[in-house]
Parts: C-alpha cells; structure tokens; sequence
C-alpha cells in the first residue's frame, strides 16, 4: 500500500492557471455588507461586521472561489486522487496570500491524514441467500456492499438475523439485542431511531434522530458484538435520502481511518439493501418485513432468526494514501487568552470520480461542500484583515468528511494545538446559495450555551434561529462538528434558514427538498449561474461576526448538564 506523492510544482502550476481565469470570469459586482441592524449587547460594532471596506466580503470574491472548487479540473476533490491534491494547494496558497499563521504540522499548514482507500472489484461481489430462501442479489440495483476494514478479500458468511434498530440503550431503558449471541451472524437493521410512542413523546429525542439512529453507530454496535456483517434496511423516508444517493456514497472505493491495532474485529462486510429486496427475500422465510418492523417498535422486540444463510464476498483493491487538513490561524490579542482557540471547520472534500450519470461521472459538490469553503475562505481573508479578537481563530479545512468525518476525527485525535485549548467549534456545511434568509438554522443550539449566544448575536439582524425543519435527519451527527463534540468541544453547525426573501412562502424548502432528491450526491450538483450569492455573503458575515463574538466572550462556551459530551474531568452545574 504505497504512499502516493504530491506532485506540488505542477499542481500549484495548474491552480494558478485556473485560478487567474476564474477571477476573470467572476462576478464583478461589489456588494456592501446587508442591513444587519445593531451589533449584540455587549459585543463592539466590529465583532458584528466588517469595518472596512477593504475588507468586506462580496458576491464575486465567493463566486470566484466557488468555481475554483466545483471544476471538473478538481474531479470532485476525491481526497485520494489529483483533484484532492489540487485543492489541498489551492487553499493552502489562499490562506499564504491571506497572511494567515500556518498551524499544521512541521510549521506548515498542512496535517496529513492517513487514509486506507479500499475499492471493491465489481465483478466480484457475490451477495448469496440460501436455505429458507434462495436468492443472488445484485449491486447497486437491490444491494451495495462495501468492506468493514482495509482488507483485499471482505467475506461474512452467517444466518441473517433481523435486530429491529440495533440499538442498546440503558438511559433509554431500550436493548434490541437483550441476551441473545448474535456473534458471527449477519445482521438485518433498520434505520434511524426506535418511534416515540404517544405516552413517551419524548423517546429517543421524539421526532428528532439520536446518534442511536445513524448507520454509523448501527455498524459500530455490529462490531462490539462480533456480527460478521451488517446490511441497514433502506425506505427514502427512514434514511432521509433516496436510493441513488446510497450507490453514489457507498458503490463506489471507500476511505477509513487506520484500525488501532486493539478494538473489536472489523465486520467482514458493511451494506444497505432495498426495502423492496428485504421484502423479497423475508417472504421466502415466511415473513413479513412489515410486521418485523411493527415489533422492533417495542421495548419488548427480541432478534428474529431468519432461518437464511447470507454469504457476501469479494476482492478489494487496497492502497494507503495521505490526504490532508489544511489549517491556519489568526492569533489572539489578548495574552491570557490568545492561547485559546476557537476553531472553524469546513470540509474541502466530496465524492471524487463515481458512477456515471447521464455520461457525467464527476461529483463536483458544488453546494456540498464548495459552498461551505468559499464562505470560510473569505472569513478566513477578512479576519486576517479585521483587529485580532482576543482569542484565536483557527481555520480547519478537513478531509474526507463524506467517507465518515475522517479528517475532523483524524483532527480531534491528533490537534495540531492542545485540545483543552479549543474552547469551541463552528461549522459550516453547505453554504447559502437560494439568496439572502430571513432566518438562520443552528444544529446543536439546545447542546450548550453556543445555542443561546447565537441566537442573541442574530436576533438585532432580525435573523430568527429556525427550528430544524427535518430533524429526523439528525444533523448534528452528520458533520465534522460531530467529531469536535466527541471530543468534548462545545460545537454548533451554523447555516442559512430557508425562508428566502422575495420569495413565495415554503420555496426554499421545496428547493431543499429538490436538492435532496435529484442532486445531493449525484454528479448533477455543480456549479450554476443562477445561483444567488448574496446568501452566501449573508450566512459569510454570520460565521465571521459570530466566531468573533465567541472569541471576545469572557468565558468558554460549556455543554449542557444534560448533553451527552462533556469535556474529560469537566463539573457541570
């Protein structure tokens, strides 16, 4: 598994060339600043907004980095291709130019990232049922399987056993699993959390998704409890996505974080199957996949045996590459406090070279995540610019967010500074790119006293924070903030709401909702003139002036008594 190189002097060569001629071909308009009313009680006109107008951010300066990012020439910034490599420069020359301190490794800016890229052989997967139903599914059509460890031949071979959500909760007095050996099993698991029933509405955060209900820690238990592999039941509606957003995330060669030499062994095999297929198959063994799913609804539910052998296998192509962070810092002024750092993230990665769409085969990730790091490029320029707030900002572009928060975990292992210096963690995920809101969204806001100091920075903006409007989604479990919080960061996810002004009532959320089901991971989600970047300008000034706000704050932003992170040895009120 050789370590691939970084070409730098041709690469930097390119960005160069592309970078002039994106400038060029920008937006030539400078915006001022919107209307943002009075800056938060307590907190000096310039933590609220730029004070200069050199230092404005505006349409064309996010518009140039937007095309930059989302080119076919960066090849959907896949972190373990050229396209990575090339966006990793661009940003490190970006933050060079912006007189920003390197805090990566070695007195740089970059921190690199071990990464195992694992690509299965198509030709070779074999997905078999046997025994009380006989069946060959077929990928990506019914299945997509993936490896569960950095291996060349994947293989889990038991009797399926269906374990309703997977969960083992004791505060929620909930085991799916109670004394039952499901090791070397293959293990059949719904999505999401157990429902919240009328007389606990309140249940596994009711309507909103708990980490209990992500895939994440479904192959995570799956582990702990020696399975030999796991297939996660998908419905468009339980996943929060459709299935072809499942092809393009997992059909394709998959990126992990080195094992630890200690742990639980690694699942011989990871994988989704449809709804449809699971019905199928479940029928063949006499059961109803919907009666299944009507018992897993009780504390009572116990796993079902299927009767049915699954035996899943195939050939990887295994190689180790580095990826890496890209981090820089804009010091403090204040002695007792420029030590502290408040971190803002953004991931520069998505899906690299995939499955072919109507003959385009490139995940450009213009939304997901070019917006978010064109947002945090121009903070990044401004704050360079702007009097330094008494603590540190600390600017962490991360990798591999779409392979399962790598970078940021990487990050969160591995600081660059003293953990228990980072006081607190801003993210942006996706930038505003419908035109300016009038409201904002903040994922984690009821987690720690991040929540109610947002909300009382964007209340004289006139800038209401949003309730989340999908909550089954789980938001806060699916962004590298997450990865701060498991840490014991105190961390929220910053966005635009999706009331659009000037437009009729409920269109933002139907382009939302658009969004979800054509482009979000497909390769149609690319760059477009229409987009209206005063959103992106909006939600820009946001993060800048928030971040600000918590840099100034006298005291370190702190979880909750009731969050489930807390900081190693913190007392909580």
């Amino acid at each position: 598994m050789p370590i691939i190189p970084f070409r730098r002097a041709a690469l930097i060569a390119s960005i160069l060339v592309f970078s002039a001629c994106a400038s060029q071909g920008a937006r030539t308009d400078s915006v001022s600043l919107p209307p943002q009313g009075a800056p938060a009680q307590g907190v000096p006109a310039q933590d609220a907004q730029s004070s200069t107008a050199e230092a404005r951010i505006t349409e064309a300066e996010i518009d140039g980095y937007l095309r930059f990012l989302s080119s076919d020439l960066l090849e959907g910034r896949g972190p373990a291709g050229r396209g990575g490599e090339l966006t990793v420069a661009y940003l490190e020359s970006q933050l060079r130019a912006f007189g920003l301190e390197p805090a990566g490794e070695d007195g740089g800016y970059r921190q690199d990232v071990p990464i195992d890229v694992v690509n299965a052989d198509p030709a070779s997967i074999r997905v078999v049922a046997s025994g009380a139903a006989t069946d060959t599914l077929v990928q990506p059509d019914e299945v997509v399987v993936w490896a569960g460890s950095a291996s060349e031949r994947s293989a889990a071979r038991g009797e399926l056993v269906f374990v309703g959500f997977g969960v083992d909760a004791p505060e929620q007095r909930w085991d799916d699993f109670k004394d039952v050996d499901v090791k070397g099993k293959v293990l059949l698991v719904l999505v999401n959390d157990p429902p919240a029933p009328e007389a606990e509405p309140e249940l596994f955060g009711g309507r909103a998704m708990t980490y209990y209900g992500r895939w994440t820690y479904k192959f995570e238990e799956a582990e702990r409890r020696g399975a030999a592999g796991m297939l996660i039941v998908h419905t468009t509606e339980m996943a929060g996505y459709p299935w072809h957003t499942v092809v393009g995330s997992w059909g394709k060669e998959q990126l992990m974080l080195p094992r630890p030499e200690t742990g639980a062994a690694p699942l011989g095999a990871r994988g989704w199957i449809t709804a449809r297929s699971a019905t199928s198959l479940l029928r063949q063994a006499g059961m109803d996949l919907r009666a299944l799913v009507d018992s897993a609804a009780s504390r009572d539910f116990r796993p079902m045996p299927t009767g049915i052998t699954l035996d899943i296998a195939f050939d990887n192509d295994v190689r180790r590459i580095q990826s890496q962070n890209v981090v820089a810092v804009v010091r403090g002024s204040d002695p007792a406090l420029r030590d502290e750092y408040v971190a803002l993230t953004s991931h520069w990665d998505h899906l690299g070279i995939g499955p072919a769409v109507d003959g385009d085969s490139i995940y450009n990730g213009a939304s997901d995540n070019a917006s978010g790091v064109a947002d945090l490029l121009a903070v990044a320029r401004v704050s360079a610019r702007e009097p330094a707030p008494k603590r540190s900002l600390l600017f962490t572009f991360v990798t591999a967010e779409e392979s399962g928060l790598l970078g940021s975990a990487w990050f969160a292992q591995n600081p660059t500074v003293p953990l228990e210096s980072i006081v607190a963690n801003v993210n942006v995920d996706g930038g505003n790119l419908l035109g300016p809101t009038t409201d904002v969204v903040a994922f984690g806001e009821d987690k720690s006293s991040l929540g109610p100091m947002f909300a009382d920075f964007v209340r004289p903006m006139g800038l209401p924070v949003a309730p989340d409007s999908r909550p089954e989604q789980g938001i806060f479990y699916r962004s590298d903030h997450f990865s701060f919080a498991k840490a014991g960061v105190p961390a929220l996810f910053i966005g635009a709401g999706l009331t659009v002004q000037d437009r009729p009532e409920g269109w933002g959320q139907a382009r939302s909702d658009e969004f979800t089901a054509t482009r979000y991971h497909q390769p149609g989600e690319e760059y477009r003139p229409d987009f209206d970047l005063r959103g992106a300008v909006q939600l820009s000034n946001v993060a800048l002036g928030f971040a600000r706000v918590v840099a100034n704050a006298p005291d370190a932003p702190a979880w909750n008594a009731d969050a489930e992170f807390q900081r190693a040895g913190a007392v909580q009120p």
